[in-house]
Order: structure tokens, then C-alpha cells, then sequence
């Protein structure tokens, strides 16, 4: 392979970036919306927000559980969340006994109550361990927010929401999934602050 032009490059996967994000700030306000008001709900109501994805968005799961459980700009009350993706002793075990495919669907049967919200995030939307999480969650009344790229996979099917980054390219997708992960973060902060002040 030719070594590119570096500054040729860097400029170019900077103005990637900003076309999939600006295409992303035209199609995702209404879904991002939807995200909030049932993350919120789901608190509101003693629920659990449960995360997961492989890789990088294994990260991301648990950035976004860490600004939930933590505080994302302001000081308040923690949320309740869990990255299935941090149990190392649970996921080897039921990797060793039941398979890799069954490494988040298995957390989602023991924590996962009918209220709760999963968060499965998978860029090509065709992971099968997180499409087993989902499937499980929707057994037991949860509520699905998929986190995907372009044409959703099969993900697609299982979500109630689906946040679709606007391309195929696996870094930008990633990219568009953490900035729309700081803003559900930060507006269901804001939710929850306003409601601590009023009661």
C-alpha cells in the first residue's frame, strides 16, 4: 500500500467526519429525542439502563454508563446503569459454558426487569451476542435502543429506536455514536437535575 500524504489525509478524514456528522445533525434530532424520553422514563420508574457492544463499542458502553452513574457536566444524584461488558468473570464463564454468542443475553436474564432499557450498540448491526441481548431484552419488556451504521443489520429488526450513523465506515460510525451518547447523557442529566430541584 502507498503511504498517503499525510497532511492530505488528515484533512480528509477530518472533513469525513464533519460530513457524516453534519448528515447525522439532519437526520438523528427526532431518534435522539426518542432515546432520551425512554432513558428518562425508564429512570424515572426505578428502572436499569444495561449497555453493551464488542470493541470500541465495548468503550463506549461504558463511557456512557460511567456519565450516568457518575454525573456528565453537573453535580446530582447517580442514575442507575450497567455496561454488560465488565464482569470479566461472568463473561469468561458464560463464554466457557454457553458460548460467546450468549455473553450479554445471559446478563440481560439476570438484571434486566420489564421497564428497563438496552442499549445494544453494534456498527454493522449484525453482532449476534449483542442481537441475543436484544432478543432477551425484548422478552422481558424492555425497551431496545439500537446503536448501528448506514442500513441498521439485523439489529434493525429487534430496536425500538434505532440510531443509525449515516455511513459505513466503522471509525465514523463509532464517532457519531459517541457524540449522540454525550447528548442523551447530558439531556437526561439536565432531566434529572430539573426534577431533584422540584422535589
Amino acid at each position: 500500500m502507498e503511504m498517503p500524504d499525510l497532511s492530505e489525509f488528515i484533512a480528509d478524514s477530518f472533513a469525513e467526519h464533519a460530513e457524516v456528522v453534519e448528515n447525522s445533525a439532519r437526520a438523528l434530532p427526532g431518534t435522539l429525542k426518542q432515546f432520551v424520553e425512554v432513558v428518562d422514563t425508564s429512570l424515572r420508574n426505578d428502572g436499569t439502563i444495561l449497555v453493551c457492544g464488542n470493541g470500541g463499542s465495548a468503550a463506549d458502553a461504558q463511557h456512557f454508563v460511567a456519565e450516568l452513574v457518575c454525573r456528565f457536566r453537573i453535580d446530582r444524584g447517580a442514575l442507575r446503569a450497567v455496561a454488560l461488558t465488565t464482569d470479566t468473570s461472568a463473561l469468561t464463564a458464560i463464554g466457557n459454558d454457553y458460548g460467546y454468542d450468549q455473553v450479554f443475553a445471559r446478563q440481560v436474564e439476570a438484571l434486566a426487569r420489564k421497564g428497563d432499557v438496552l442499549v445494544a450498540i453494534s456498527t454493522s448491526g449484525n453482532s449476534q451476542n449483542v442481537l441475543e441481548a436484544a432478543d432477551t431484552a425484548r422478552k422481558m419488556g424492555c425497551t431496545i435502543v439500537g446503536m448501528t451504521g448506514a442500513d441498521g443489520g439485523r439489529l434493525a429488526e429487534l430496536a425500538d429506536i434505532l440510531v443509525t450513523s449515516p455511513s459505513s465506515i466503522v471509525a465514523r460510525i463509532q464517532e457519531v455514536h459517541e457524540v449522540c451518547l454525550h447528548i442523551v447523557a447530558d439531556a437526561v442529566e439536565r432531566i434529572a437535575v430539573d426534577r431533584e430541584e422540584l422535589s
